[in-house]
């Protein structure tokens, strides 16, 4: 039987915890980067059943993931949002397990309350940088903005996508676009009090309109997998687009365009910053957009 010392401890954690986060495209809720560890480390049911004591109701590996994200935490390899999203820093991203090791031996000694407090205000106020602030009012961070979804890569916009629909409650969303996917490029759970449904999504970087022939198109792609769809445009939808999308008797797809995707990442706070004073300034962090 296995014992609780036979557990991998958290630093032996750290590194597939950060690998698990990767190949989730770079964020994840606690649950699906536990799942994520668990499946690539091929932990057995018997080790799962290990529990930190005879009557703790916590099982062993969790417990220790959960110290394997705060060391990772600390060492500025993860972030994690109030709405319990984790995501890969540029370090996260990049660093092999001997440079994430040494990371974590040279901040391991600053574990104190007050080191942390002070280490989190300077990460607040690097973060904002000189990025100069725009008047919402003016909507020329929309513009802007938009500009740079368009000058994303396709799979980076893809993550955006999926990190928008884990912030907005989704459940093990993933990007399956790939070659012969019919135009999906992933899909979310989403529950609505007791029940719950898949959701599939599809993201379009466009500088003009969708037409209705591509709200079919992914609607036949959901075809016999899905009765909701969700397409994501940085453009704008024509009025026959719309009215596809709603089409009695059709499964219905929902409709984000450039405008409100910008207003959602600006809710969410992803890549977009805010700071109100007489009015409230928006700035968009150019760096975000470019890492993702």
């Amino acid at each position: 039987m296995t014992s609780y010392r036979e557990i991998p401890s958290a630093q032996d954690l750290m590194w597939p915890t950060l690998l698990a986060m990767r190949s989730l495209g770079g964020s994840g809720r606690i649950e699906e980067i536990n799942e994520e560890v668990v499946r690539q480390q091929g932990f057995t049911e018997e080790q799962l059943a290990v529990r930190r004591a005879d009557n703790d109701r916590m099982p062993a590996i969790e417990y220790r993931l959960a110290w394997a994200r705060s060391r990772l935490k600390n060492a500025a390899a993860i972030v994690n949002s109030s709405r319990g999203v984790w995501a890969l820093t540029d370090g996260g991203r990049d660093w092999t397990s001997a440079e994430l090791d040494a990371k974590w031996h040279d901040t391991k000694h600053e574990y104190s309350k007050e080191h942390r407090r002070r280490e989190s205000l300077d990460l607040d106020h690097d973060s904002r940088g000189d990025v100069p602030a725009i008047d919402e009012n003016s909507g020329d961070w929309k513009e802007r903005l938009l500009e740079k979804l368009l000058a994303m890569e396709p799979s980076a916009f893809e993550r955006l996508a999926q990190r928008l629909l884990r912030e907005a409650g989704f459940r093990n969303v993933e990007v399956v676009g790939r070659s012969g996917d019919g135009g999906i490029d992933g899909v979310g759970v989403y529950q609505l009090s007791l029940v719950s449904f898949p959701i599939y999504f599809q993201c379009k970087r466009y500088r003009g309109t969708v037409s209705p022939s591509a709200v079919r198109d992914f609607r036949g792609a959901m075809s016999g997998r899905g009765e909701k769809g969700l397409l994501i445009t940085t453009g704008t939808f024509t009025r026959d687009a719309r009215e596809e999308a709603s089409r009695d008797g059709a499964p219905p797809v929902e409709l984000i365009n450039g405008e409100n995707l910008c207003d959602l990442l600006k809710q969410y706070s992803l890549g977009v910053t805010t700071s109100t004073r007489t009015v409230e300034e928006i700035a968009i962090e150019d760096n975000y957009f470019d890492q993702v």
